[in-house]
């Protein structure tokens, strides 16, 4: 039996297995730091780079490029990539996403986890408002694929645990027929961003058993 063509708007890529990496407490500390998170974005999006080259990009000296690039590879976060030049020392990312579970932790751990989400929070904030200067001179066709949805659902817990993961599964699908990123891709296609934040409602549940507030 023949595969079926694929319909339009879809890719006729096999998926495609997603690395990703699942930072312990000491790598996520390490990974709170807003420039390394930068860097390891970079090095996703763009492609193996040296310490010259994002110290460039980012506006920094190239001692303090390598500090960050050492601590990303300490923990697994980027490794050495190969090159013809030998002069350079090129680097790239391991994984293709970083996945830190919603987990019932406290304590320390707890609080590293919000300093890494924190962390992440200014790092998207400030792609959107990029995003949003660049929107009025963008193609007409990416404009129409772009959004700023917010939608609130009356929901139990269990209903949106369930939602965010049928979301997430949707997302992850997409990913695993697309071009990896870094890599050569056909000249339609570009980047594109999706940031999924799912809460509820500020204000609107009690504080945790034990908790006074204060």
């Amino acid at each position: 039996m023949k595969n079926p063509r694929p319909q339009p708007g879809q890719s006729a890529t096999a998926p495609r297995t997603l690395s990703r990496v699942v930072p312990d407490p000491t790598a996520l500390k390490a990974l709170t730091h807003p420039v390394r998170l930068r860097m390891l974005g970079m090095l996703r999006v763009d492609g193996p780079a040296t310490a010259t080259q994002l110290a460039a990009r980012l506006g920094l000296n190239s001692g303090a490029t390598s500090y960050h690039l050492r601590q990303l590879a300490q923990y697994g976060f980027i490794e050495e990539a190969p090159h013809a030049s030998r002069r350079d020392r090129w680097w790239r990312a391991s994984h293709e996403l970083t996945s830190v579970p919603a987990s019932e932790v406290e304590g320390e751990a707890l609080d590293l986890d919000l300093a890494f989400n924190q962390a992440i929070l200014s790092l998207q904030v400030g792609h959107m408002q990029q995003a949003l200067e660049e929107y009025a001179e963008l193609p007409a066709e990416w404009r129409k694929a772009s959004t700023a949805s917010d939608i609130i659902i009356p929901m139990t817990a269990e209903q949106a645990e369930a939602l965010t993961r049928r979301l997430t599964d949707i997302i992850l699908e997409a990913m695993r027929v697309a071009p990896p990123l870094g890599e050569l891709a056909p000249p339609d296609m570009v980047p594109f961003s999706i940031m999924l934040h799912a809460f509820p409602y500020p204000g609107r549940l009690p504080h945790r058993e034990g908790d006074d507030g204060s």
